[in-house]
């Protein structure tokens, strides 16, 4: 892998004596969607403030591209672009007024850059409109164009998605992609979406109190030391599930069996000799959700 672009390096932050982010540690490489997740008061945007130098850091430090938040604030942020929250906008200027508006406070961005940035979040066609026109997803496009004019090396986003309906959030999660596949940018995303941080993230890390619980590849979660299967059959036909010889759980409509994929034609071919009809058969995962409830109860790494 390729060096880190964002490095926490036992990070503790305490506020009027209380400890709110406890010795947290972990990298971003380079070009991956990163899912921040925890429970409410788990300390996600904490860390993200002091991320991007909104808050001190107590302990411990923060490097971005190798540039120390707190030591070397200017060079570290130029590194970075986000939306903590909400992106803040003059809604009675137009879309392009308010990128110029930013354009002004750093050094070097062209219009032909402002026109490239709004072709990448698709507002051609509104963005000489006035923002208060502008519906939630399209004044959060525009907040992404607004944080992408200097080509940061990292995008930090803190739910991108809320208050968006089934289609922005589709959009944005078509945008982190895009950032990742054609820019090369890390990408920081916070959220309690669960079923769209699934969707959208390579990795992700979970806190709670503050404190790292587990960091893994998304598709990781998605798999069982012991993988089980659906089978579903007619359970009035007793007699016949008994000649099986195998250990199953029954379900509404079937059975569940413990086995690997390789081993499911057999069992099929076995329940046609054994006279059981078969009507449909399929990998059982845990969800995110059911993975992230039960590592944030128990407190520990996640378990399949």
């Amino acid at each position: 892998m390729s060096n880190p672009v964002v490095e926490l390096k036992n990070v503790t932050k305490v506020i009027k004596g209380k400890k709110i982010i406890d010795n947290l540690s972990f990298n971003i490489e380079e070009g991956e969607v990163f899912g921040f997740l925890g429970p409410n008061g788990a300390g996600k945007t904490t860390t993200i403030r002091m991320m991007v130098g909104l808050m001190g850091i107590t302990s411990g430090e923060i490097l971005i591209c190798g540039k120390n938040v707190e030591k070397e604030f200017e060079e570290a942020l130029l590194n970075i672009g986000g939306i903590v929250e909400n992106p803040e906008l003059y809604k009675f200027l137009t879309g392009y007024q308010n990128l110029m508006q930013y354009a002004r406070m750093i050094k070097g961005i062209s219009k032909q850059k402002i026109e490239e940035v709004v072709e990448f979040v698709g507002l051609k066609e509104r963005i000489h409109d006035k923002v208060k026109t502008y519906s939630l997803g399209m004044r959060q496009r525009l907040g992404l164009a607004q944080s992408l004019l200097h080509d940061p090396k990292v995008m930090i986003l803190d739910e991108p998605t809320n208050g968006l309906d089934p289609a922005g959030i589709r959009e944005i999660r078509d945008h982190l992609k895009k950032l990742t596949k054609e820019k090369g940018m890390s990408v920081i995303v916070s959220s309690h979406l669960l079923a769209e941080m699934e969707m959208m993230c390579d990795r992700i890390a979970i806190i709670q109190h503050g404190k790292l619980i587990d960091i893994q590849k998304v598709h990781e979660y998605n798999q069982e030391t012991k993988p089980k299967y659906f089978f579903e059959v007619n359970l009035t036909d007793q007699a016949k599930l008994k000649k099986l010889n195998v250990s199953f759980e029954k379900m509404k409509n079937g059975i569940v069996i413990e086995m690997g994929k390789e081993d499911v034609p057999n069992m099929i071919q076995f329940f046609a000799e054994k006279g059981i009809r078969i009507f449909e058969v399929k990998p059982i995962a845990k969800s995110l959700e059911e993975r992230f409830l039960e590592v944030t109860e128990q407190g520990g790494k996640l378990h399949a």
